[in-house]
């Protein structure tokens, strides 16, 4: 993705062909606003048609939109369509390079055949590698694929029905400030988590339930709950059952963001919150999501690993939540000191005068990691493997904070 061009200025639009002169004379003129995984595109792309269409639509339905009677031109029309959609989603990723996002959100794809337009000579070198870079990538592309499967058995419009009936979400952030306030050290998001990539099985007898529950004894503020099932053995189950449990901990969705379809389905399952990953997101669709996570009640933490990660999420607003994980994308490999570099000079003096709240992420094991990342400027921290390995995670709390931070 790094040998891409740098995104078009916000004045330019991306130039179209269509398949020949004769198909573009017959069919008219439209500006399509085509939506890239379920977000709005900020450009509008220019095409022929006779009237609004999906670029998804079915290609039944294009060619009576189009009144194209013969094969021939319906074959060309079809591929005239192929063309428009890849190029926006190469355009997407042109946005997307030009911000600093190292994911890839999808596999890479060849342009169909008979392309020419202004991405032939700027395809990147690893373009044409199908394969994913890293962990992270590979879920993505893989949740991509999920989401989809998901849509179609649960319908947004269903979900915004189901909204309307949903409890009240609890106040994520409030309870981060008060466990705080309350103990003198970060406010601690507790993660319910089977199992990693990097560490495989956590614990093998796995009961969310009671997990979160003592977790909730032990004085954790918030829990977090992984909803991923291939990559990390959790579900949107487990967010339901231990919020129909009774336990009174706001719940953020540990979940890939990729399509704000998601964001809704989280609501339905009980989340008080929701994670947002800059590393996968331009600034655009976490704009877009924050809105939708607003308008819905959610609180939303986003996820940052590095310094023009963390420049970028300073310059959104209505960001009240920023995690730094220690976790490489490239090595995987921990190292706690990222929190301290992102938290100096000027990234510190904004976080500090917006009244943020820094999530420390990722390799927090023992009373000295805690002192040191709240030195560094942290109001909280989300701990998963140092306390859910623990046969008694009340106990594994106590341990971390070297102390008893529970309510009693």
């Amino acid at each position: 993705m790094e040998g891409l061009a740098p995104a078009q200025s916000a004045g330019q639009r991306l130039p179209v062909r269509l398949a020949s002169p004769s198909l573009y004379r017959s069919i008219g003129s439209v500006s399509i606003r085509r939506s890239v995984s379920g977000f709005p595109m900020d450009r509008k792309i220019n095409f022929r048609a006779p009237s609004l269409f999906p670029i998804r639509a079915q290609q039944s339905d294009l060619k009576e939109s189009l009144g194209v009677a013969s094969s021939s031109s319906s074959s060309s029309v079809e591929n005239a369509i192929r063309i428009k959609e890849w190029e926006v989603d190469m355009y997407q990723n042109e946005i997307a390079i030009s911000q600093g996002v190292r994911i890839r959100r999808k596999p890479p794809s060849k342009a169909p055949l008979g392309y020419s337009g202004p991405f032939e000579l700027r395809l990147p070198h690893d373009q044409v590698a199908d394969s994913p870079r890293n962990i992270l990538e590979e879920i993505t592309w893989y949740k991509d694929e999920e989401v989809s499967r998901m849509k179609e058995l649960n319908p947004l419009e269903a979900l915004k029905k189901a909204v309307e009936d949903a409890p009240p979400t609890r106040d994520f952030v409030g309870a981060l400030r008060m466990a705080h306030q309350r103990t003198g050290f970060p406010g601690l998001i507790a993660e319910v988590k089977k199992a990693s990539p990097s560490r495989g099985i956590l614990k093998e007898n796995f009961d969310p339930v009671e997990i979160a529950q003592a977790y909730e004894r032990g004085g954790a503020a918030c829990l977090s709950v992984l909803t991923d099932q291939k990559y990390f053995k959790g579900g949107f189950e487990n967010l339901e059952a231990i919020r129909n449990a009774g336990v009174k901990c706001p719940l953020l969705c540990k979940e890939f963001v990729v399509d704000p379809w998601q964001i809704y389905y989280a609501r339905t399952k009980g989340a008080d919150a929701v994670l947002l990953i800059a590393a996968i997101l331009t600034d655009l669709e976490i704009t877009y999501l924050l809105d939708i996570s607003k308008k819905l009640g959610l609180a939303a933490l986003v996820e940052v690993h590095d310094e023009r990660e963390m420049g970028r999420v300073l310059g959104i607003e209505g960001i009240e939540l920023v995690g730094i994980n220690n976790r490489s994308l490239e090595t995987f490999k921990v190292d706690i000191s990222n929190t301290q570099k992102l938290l100096q000079g000027e990234h510190g003096r904004q976080i500090r005068e917006k009244d943020m709240i820094v999530v420390g992420e990722s390799g927090l094991f023992t009373p000295d990691d805690i002192a040191y990342v709240q030195a560094a400027g942290v109001k909280a921290v989300l701990v998963g493997e140092s306390i859910v390995k623990q046969s008694d995670p009340e106990k594994g709390i106590a341990g971390l904070f070297g102390r008893n931070i529970s309510h009693t």
